[in-house]
């Protein structure tokens, strides 16, 4: 999901376990040379067995396009779940020599480096189904400019879920939806003058959404900012970032706009306290939307709760990469295999991809596949905001730190503003160092 392990892989790297995930990555091996001719989705595979790793969440994920794959060509494809947490014990279990055919991994910049794709990963740029993916997700899965994974699901969207009924009795209406931080703090001051819920629903107790509100807040950041950033030139201490944590603990937790108990709050407590109505707005990804789906029906949903986008100065959403959207391919040495993992993603992405994402609900990352009807009016709004969406900083940034770690000691009064931005800074050279990026 979107919790994060880096301290783990900053350890690993540090003492040299994972010669796999953190050698040099200029070293010989450049899938760059790979060679190949187009590829038939349906032709014949049979006794050629595959391996795919998941997470333990996600292990039912591939399930249709698995089946579908094996009854077209006679391949068998075999998923193997990875204890959590995912994004450290995999870069473990390749530098000790094991490695599947496929994966599940996060299409990001700061979470590809950590499997060494230019050594370990066949490229993919030259399948036929990299047009066929929307501008946003054709932006991901890309290093220096090779691609190294298919995008075979849309990124999440980091946006405000509203509980209906609450805002009805607030008398916000859509022409009040927010345009900036401000405006959303000012909507949640509404919400906790003229009712008796809270305007915010905050997971202290779960510690992995903290890091939304600040989130939300850095948008402004130029394509510049971040390229210093991981040049070692910017700092997570840049007064913008420390303004962002400052304004969320005085304006909002000081503020009265959590709920009484933010410091232990849940990722469940908030799905079923936005539902109750005993919170206005949760600020989340959609994961926090599959809780609602797997409890209630689409049409309950869309008449309960509904879905905004917002950035610090604009209505407009984030977008935020997990592991269940792209998908790697590994080197292996073994042609055959190789080239059926190829076929896999070709079928995937191509004869089988409408088949596929009806039967996970899920939007579509091909503008010329149509996304599933039936889908609540939550998905269809972010459907709606991912073209103009701007990346949360695990799309951005070379090193995704722990920042909610680092806010959960704030909400316990353990480290200030400034202290959680040195904490995040010193984790991000850390870490940014141990895989030998440029600068650190």
């Amino acid at each position: 999901m979107h919790r994060r392990a880096l301290p783990a892989l900053a350890l690993i790297c540090a003492v040299g376990l994972a010669a796999t995930a953190c050698s040099d990555p200029t070293a010989a091996g450049d899938a760059g040379t790979d060679t190949r001719t187009a590829v038939d989705p349906t032709a014949r595979l049979d006794g050629v067995k595959l391996t795919m790793w998941t997470a333990q969440n996600t292990v039912g994920a591939p399930k249709q396009v698995i089946a579908a794959f094996e009854k077209a060509t006679g391949a068998e494809v075999e998923t193997q779940a990875v204890p959590d947490p995912y994004e450290s014990n995999v870069p473990t279990k390749l530098a000790s020599g094991d490695r599947p055919d496929l994966m599940f991994w996060q299409p990001s910049v700061s979470t590809l480096p950590f499997v060494q794709p230019r050594q370990n990963l066949l490229t993919l740029d030259g399948e036929e189904w990299v047009s066929r993916l929307g501008d946003t997700e054709r932006s991901l899965g890309v290093i220096d400019g090779k691609r190294y994974a298919a995008i075979v699901t849309s990124p999440a969207m980091l946006g405000v879920y509203y509980n209906k009924d609450v805002f009805e009795r607030a008398g916000i209406t859509e022409k009040d939806f927010p345009t900036s931080y401000d405006d959303l703090l000012a909507l949640g001051h509404r919400v906790v003058d003229r009712t008796d819920a809270a305007a915010f629903y905050e997971a202290g107790g779960d510690k992995w959404p903290l890091q939304w509100q600040m989130q939300v807040q850095l948008t402004d950041l130029d394509r510049q900012w971040w390229a210093g950033l991981n040049a070692n030139k910017e700092k997570w201490t840049d007064p913008v970032v420390v303004g962002a944590i400052k304004k969320y603990k005085e304006k909002l937790l000081d503020a009265g706009l959590a709920q009484k108990n933010f410091r232990t709050g849940t990722f469940t407590g908030q799905a079923d306290a936005l539902w109750k109505g005993e919170a206005g707005m949760v600020l989340n990804v959609t994961s926090f939307q599959s809780q609602l789906q797997a409890k209630h029906s689409t049409a309950e949903i869309d008449e309960r709760i509904g879905w905004f986008p917002v950035a610090n100065s604009s209505a407009t959403g984030l977008y935020s990469p997990d592991q269940t959207n792209g998908v790697v391919a590994f080197r292996t040495g073994d042609d055959e295999r190789q080239n059926a993992a190829r076929q896999f993603l070709a079928f995937w992405l191509g004869p089988d991809y409408p088949d596929y994402i009806k039967a996970m609900k899920i939007p579509s990352v091909q503008p010329s596949v149509p996304t599933p009807d039936g889908l609540p009016e939550a998905s269809t709004a972010q459907v709606a905001a991912l073209p103009t969406a701007i990346g949360v900083f695990q799309a951005k940034a070379i090193v995704a730190p722990d920042t909610h770690l680092h806010l959960a000691d704030m909400l316990y009064d353990r480290k200030s503003p400034r202290q959680v931005a040195q904490a995040i800074q010193d984790q991000f050279a850390q870490v940014a160092k141990a895989q030998g990026a440029p600068g650190f």
